[in-house]
């Protein structure tokens, strides 16, 4: 096995990724790591600094999944809207973690990783258990900067260890390896890492958003799920795509097990999480509510209560400041206008976002027998059965009408009621979003605008508040893996394994009750007109698939799952991002449905682009698919 010390003179990185952000020349690398690792508090600065190469899960910018697909549309000139528009290239990449400029630099953590891993022996004044528990977390760090690589780039190369700077020129210049070689590797660190890991964090206000078993076992079924789904699993789109051996990097043949072995690593992450103590979360209020404020309060305080008992693995910082003020549809009376200039309220949910959700009875509207689908966007008034969701006498339309509670729960929308800090004992009386021109939600001036109509309020507080001039945002920690993804993602599995059957269901159904829905076969038998579809496991994973997407809407999961679906190349490319008329004042002209923009996204965007100035330097390492 080759030697891993004297890697920090970074001559691998310099002949892998030609970056000078990578070259990092200690002249004494030894007697620095000596150093470092001569005791407790310097190996635990060294430590903490791996946690920081994460990506930031809850920033518009720095978390590409947030907008860079078709969730949400701004008129505000993101690196990730340009994304979402085809406008990704090999001369400069956008969202670049691969080498020159990259942006979160996995590759510097891996080598870091591999130092820490190196030299933690040698640290004197820690016990072997801590060590154990410290080594277990760097692998599990270890295999998601590997994943992070691989869901962006496909292939790539195994980092198990750091080279020597003394190796040959044409030992760094290492090649990708396949994907299924790339897969096992992680699940080995992962199963390494478990073992160690604590069962929970104890030490709360220390120690939270450190690894625990579940969240390593929660991101082994991750990695194989994505293994097992349509994009990795004998997808013949990428035959020619091979290595120097003539080796395609993607498996050509389909490999049903691949299901079997997600599946079972989600049952893993499953009992892991329960014996944790995570439940889905459940509002709870000291006053006296309906049931309906309940119900819909379910999903959104599954997001932004402050570390609940549904976050396996939740990030506190960066803070979630900024995406609140993005998302928040101001709704208070009382400051309007320019006394809400602290509000920028311009991160909207085009129309199809809004059409996504349910009925009222649990069916797609557009299967919905007694769902009026073909009038969704007549002019109506909110009615007494709905006067929890819609302002009671307030025009609308139908399509705010008579839907599930994760659309009103998810949502803000004109017309549409939302619970929060100024109401929180009364829900008889809540404020109502008038998205209009002129209304208290709607136009302000050239940047200060929701472009669509909707909001996606289940990222707000509901005690995060607009004062004169001012914004208070109820900071949480943003849910990177929560219990209801994991219900959904182990139903996925076993109906890919054998179709439909009890415990798919079951899976299903708990998410779908929490918020208020029968289950999957009463609901599809009592009122869509085509009753038999969950029967098969092709009818089964088209609902399986729209759960996912409704229930972890905005949490930036409908960007990798449409990409591991296969399923990108249809729903992203040239689809219209449409909304209301922002710039009108009445409901007749408002309700006017606008193309914004579009998305584009053909087959080679499923990986990115590999810089040219990291391929001239490396002619070892293949270009992505397509490019």
């Amino acid at each position: 096995m080759k030697k891993i010390n004297k890697i920090v003179y970074s001559i691998i990185f310099l002949c892998i990724f030609s970056c000078e952000d990578y070259i990092d020349i200690v002249p004494d690398n030894v007697a620095t790591f000596d150093l470092v690792f001569n005791n407790r508090a310097n190996a635990k600065k060294f430590f903490f600094t791996l946690y920081g190469y994460l990506p930031e899960f809850s920033d518009i910018n720095g978390n590409v999944a947030l907008a860079g697909g078709d969730e949400i549309w701004t008129h505000q000139t993101w690196t990730a809207m340009r994304l979402s528009q085809g406008e990704q290239s090999k001369a400069s990449p956008l969202y670049n973690d691969w080498g020159y400029g990259s942006r979160h630099k996995p590759h510097i953590a891996l080598r870091d990783c591999n130092i820490f891993l190196d030299r933690i022996d040698a640290v004197r004044d820690m016990t072997d258990e801590e060590k154990d528990r410290w080594k277990a977390e760097v692998k599990f760090l270890k295999a998601y900067y590997h994943y992070h690589l691989l869901r962006m780039y496909g292939p790539i190369p195994i980092i198990a260890e750091n080279i020597e700077v003394s190796e040959d020129v044409l030992s760094v210049r290492i090649e990708r390896d396949p994907v299924d070689d790339v897969v096992n590797y992680i699940v080995s660190l992962l199963d390494e890492s478990i073992e160690f890991l604590p069962s929970r964090i104890f030490l709360e206000g220390e120690e939270l958003g450190r690894a625990t078993k579940p969240i390593a076992a929660m991101l082994k079924a991750k990695v194989l799920a994505f293994s097992a789904s349509p994009l990795l699993n004998g997808n013949a789109i990428y035959a020619s795509w091979t290595n120097s051996e003539g080796m395609p990097y993607i498996n050509q043949t389909f490999k049903a097990d691949k299901w079997q072995r997600a599946a079972d690593a989600c049952r893993e992450a499953i009992d892991f999480a329960h014996d944790a103590g995570n439940s889905l979360y459940e509002f709870t209020s000291g006053y006296s509510l309906s049931q309906e404020t309940m119900t819909k309060m379910n999903l959104r305080g599954a997001i932004t209560s402050r570390w609940n008992n549904e976050i396996i693995w939740g990030q506190a910082y960066p803070t979630t400041n900024s995406i609140q003020n993005f998302s928040f549809a101001r709704i208070d009376p009382n400051y309007a206008g320019s006394s809400s200039g602290q509000v920028n309220s311009y991160h909207s949910a085009p129309l199809h976002m809004a059409e996504l959700f349910y009925s009222k009875n649990g069916v797609p509207i557009e299967e919905d027998a007694s769902y009026n689908y073909n009038n969704r966007y007549e002019l109506e008034t909110g009615d007494a059965d709905n006067k929890f969701y819609v302002k009671e006498g307030y025009e609308t339309i139908g399509l705010h009408l008579n839907r599930e509670s994760r659309f009103y729960a998810s949502l803000a929308g004109d017309g549409i009621l939302s619970y929060d800090v100024n109401n929180e004992q009364d829900d008889t009386n809540l404020f109502v979003v008038d998205a209009k021109n002129g209304g208290i939600s709607g136009y302000i001036n050239d940047r200060q605008y929701n472009q669509t109509g909707y909001w996606p309020k289940k990222l707000v507080h509901y005690k995060s508040a607009i004062g004169n001039n001012t914004f208070t945002a109820e900071n949480y920690a943003w849910p990177v893996y929560r219990l209801a993804d994991l219900y959904l993602l182990y139903a996925e599995c076993l109906n890919e394994l054998s179709g439909p059957s009890t415990e798919v269901f079951q899976y299903i159904d708990l998410v779908r009750s929490r918020s208020g829905l029968e289950g999957v076969e009463a609901s599809w038998n009592a009122y869509s007109v085509n009753p038999a579809k969950p029967s098969t496991k092709d009818g089964l994973r088209e609902i399986i698939h729209q759960e996912r997407l409704i229930e972890l809407a905005f949490e930036g999961h409908r960007f990798w799952d449409l990409r591991r679906w296969f399923k990108a190349h249809i729903k992203l490319n040239n689809t219209p991002m449409t909304g209301w008329r922002y710039t009108e004042t009445t409901p007749e002209k408002f309700y006017d449905i606008v193309s914004y923009g579009a998305t584009s996204f053909s087959i080679k965007d499923y990986f990115w682009p590999i810089s040219e100035k990291d391929i001239l330097a490396n002619p070892n390492l293949d270009q992505a698919f397509g490019w």
